[in-house]
């Protein structure tokens, strides 16, 4: 994204320069970098499938003719290339004005798998900088090796995935596999039941002969399934650019009730990533200023370390009542604090002292989102 927006200001720039003339142009000359500061030559990096590991390049500052800013770009290229073509190459950090730049674990992933290094194997790829003014690059002579263990993923990274197989909800069937919710490029994630002793697995599609994936331990691995120990409903995340894989099993959801503090009531999975509760007593709670209303849900998890808590509630920290013409955006579910009071929803005025439905979808094709179905009054 850096390097698009890079682009796009070079582009402008250079735009900006239509009905100068040569004289002016001969002005935006830039020197070649002289020095580059880290990382060091040679430097071994292991690379790690946390998305707030990275490496800082530095190197030290050019000059511009005008005396004005100069834009940097990180070049990369294969052990032994020259530069003329690089294998991949992004803006310096601010957008490509500071003379460093974060690169994340994740791309150097993904540039050293550029330049040929296999998944899990270790190899070298070069570095180096351009200066410019948005237009007139020059290259610096200077050129650094780095070192990386490529962390166990996929360069080709699939589009879709869905789980499949006899421990899946949908049974083996490839046609009704379930698909997994993209939440970015070769990331993917799925909240659903399986069952204890049957194989699952994963596919990138639901008809032919689809790549199959699975997870060893908490690597994915290509051709093979898997099994759980227990059945029940986990939240599985696939990342195919790092080959990294969890699951965290989902023990319950409950409404909180924010006025009282309290739980009022268990909302059952009922499959397909829905959990849902059917004919459920709502009832405001009355205030000197009027009837409280707000609410939020508490999603009970353990990865293998005991009992742990999500909160979902809204994407605002405060809300009016839903009423006929409410978006459904309002009722979309975000990760939320713990709390009483921040980033609550409010029940509709027409569920107060009524028998209720409340239904929450964690599928797919749609945001994580909930709805509050209305049965019948309260005699």
């Amino acid at each position: 994204m850096k390097s698009i927006i890079y682009k796009i200001l070079a582009f402008a720039f250079a735009i900006g320069l239509v009905g100068c003339d040569e004289d002016e142009l001969d002005h935006l000359n830039v020197t070649a970098v002289q020095n580059l500061y880290a990382p060091e030559d040679s430097k071994y990096v292991q690379l790690q499938s946390s998305s707030s590991a990275s490496v800082l390049f530095e190197w030290e500052l050019a000059k511009a003719e005008d005396g004005g800013l100069v834009m940097y770009e990180v070049a990369f290229d294969v052990e032994g290339g020259d530069f003329s073509n690089p294998i991949y190459k992004l803006a310096s950090d601010n957008n490509g004005a500071l003379n460093r730049a974060t690169i994340t674990h994740k791309t150097l992933n993904q540039i050293a798998a550029l330049a040929g290094i296999e998944s899990a194997a270790t190899g070298k790829i070069q570095w180096s900088i351009i200066s410019s003014k948005g237009i007139n690059e020059v290259s610096s002579d200077l050129k650094r090796v780095l070192e990386l263990t490529r962390l166990a993923g996929f360069a080709d990274v699939p589009v879709d995935v869905f789980i499949t197989g006899e421990a899946s909800e949908n049974g083996d069937d490839l046609a009704s596999a379930i698909k997994m919710k993209s939440t970015a490029t070769g990331e993917f994630e799925v909240y659903t039941q399986l069952t204890a002793g049957e194989s699952y697995y994963f596919v990138d599609r639901t008809s032919g002969t689809p790549r199959t994936f699975y997870i060893d331990g908490e690597v994915v691995k290509e051709d093979g399934t898997s099994t759980m120990g227990e059945t029940a409903v986990y939240k599985i995340n696939l990342d195919f650019n790092t080959g990294a894989a969890d699951y965290t099993m989902v023990k319950n959801i409950e409404l909180f009730f924010s006025p009282n503090n309290v739980y009022l009531f268990e909302i059952p999975y009922a499959g397909n990533g829905m959990w849902k509760a059917e004919d459920q007593a709502i009832e405001f709670k009355e205030e000197s200023w009027g009837r409280d209303e707000r609410y939020k849900f508490r999603m009970t998890v353990d990865n293998g370390n005991g009992d742990e808590y999500v909160w979902w509630g809204s994407q605002n920290a405060d809300n009016s009542r839903p009423n006929d013409t409410t978006p459904d955006s309002f009722f979309y579910l975000f990760e939320a604090p713990s709390d009483q009071w921040s980033y609550t929803f409010k029940f509709s005025e027409t569920v107060d002292m009524t028998y209720s439905d409340v239904i929450l979808y964690f599928q797919a094709d749609n945001e994580y989102t909930h709805e509050i179905i209305k049965k019948s009054d309260m005699e």
